[in-house]
């Protein structure tokens, strides 16, 4: 029996990436990236034509495996189709086997939380023997990981971000941690006559919000703010859904994994549209004659 990899040999590109497309002015084609990083590591042409088992050279899959990582890391841009681009973050940026590593095992470990079927050492297998394009992550599944997988401060400032996308203004996260359950505020116009201020909860749960949990928010907001947002990757029970419309009470917003989803997709927020076609076989029986 084959032993599993706990750790890919790609990794060792991700700096030589950085510092390539440093050299090329910010951005390169990937035939151009991949030369840059053989002429400066001085491989040989051995290295060079080795393949993997579909016949993909090895080093330049390996290579496209390492910019994926630095995407998903914020460090390369992927807007432009061909080309591979640092960003602000990437340019002053520099990476040492130790720092690639860790930067690796963060992204493998949400890439399994996203893919729960396979291991992580399946992941690194998968990855080692097959390119970034034919490996799909289900974007829902992933999205929720990759929150549930953040601090709890950085869920705060990201769900301050989304609701900033949508409309909110003067938003802030208190940063406070004995508010009454407020993590933030901010104030939604609704008319250039009309704008209501709203306090919001941010709760990075796998379960269920409880009833009692959307009582205690809205005492806290009493006083305070017109409306209240629980905002969570979790899901709500029903009797706290009814807590949240119960008549002559302040209403509270319930904003649960699946809505959290749908309002990062519309603003893109964190997320890129992928276009994918589907062969129309009819179009094509016609020539088979």
């Amino acid at each position: 029996m084959r032993k599993r990899k706990s750790q890919a040999e790609f990794v060792k590109w991700f700096g030589p990436v950085l510092d390539a497309l440093r050299e090329l002015g910010n951005t390169g084609k990937p035939k151009e990236v991949c030369e840059k990083i053989a002429e400066k590591e001085n491989l040989t042409e051995d290295f060079l034509d080795q393949t993997l088992k579909s016949g993909t050279n090895r080093f330049e899959n390996q290579v496209a495996w390492a910019r994926q990582y630095l995407i998903w890391e914020g460090l390369l841009d992927s807007s432009v189709r061909g080309t591979w681009k640092l960003t602000e973050r990437g340019r002053n940026t520099n990476l040492d086997y130790a720092a690639a590593h860790k930067l690796f095992l963060k992204w493998v470990e949400i890439n399994q939380k996203a893919r729960k079927t396979k291991t992580k050492e399946e992941i690194i297998e998968d990855q080692e023997e097959d390119s970034p394009e034919t490996i799909e992550i289900p974007a829902e599944a992933n999205l929720l990981s990759v929150l549930k997988s953040l601090s709890p401060k950085g869920f705060e400032n990201i769900c301050k971000e989304l609701l900033r996308e949508h409309n909110f203004e003067k938003v802030e996260v208190t940063g406070k941690s004995h508010d009454g359950g407020i993590d933030g505020y901010g104030v939604l116009e609704i008319n250039p006559f009309v704008s209501f201020k709203v306090i919001f909860q941010c709760k990075r749960y796998e379960g269920s919000v409880s009833r009692s949990q959307v009582g205690d928010f809205r005492n806290s907001m009493l006083g305070r703010a017109e409306k209240g947002i629980i905002l969570t990757t979790g899901t709500f029970t029903k009797e706290a859904e009814k807590e949240a419309n119960r008549e002559g009470a302040p209403p509270i917003e319930l904003v649960d994994g699946n809505k959290l989803v749908q309002m990062f997709e519309k603003v893109q927020l964190g997320l890129k549209p992928k276009t994918v076609y589907e062969i129309d076989l009819n179009y094509f029986e016609k020539f088979k004659e």
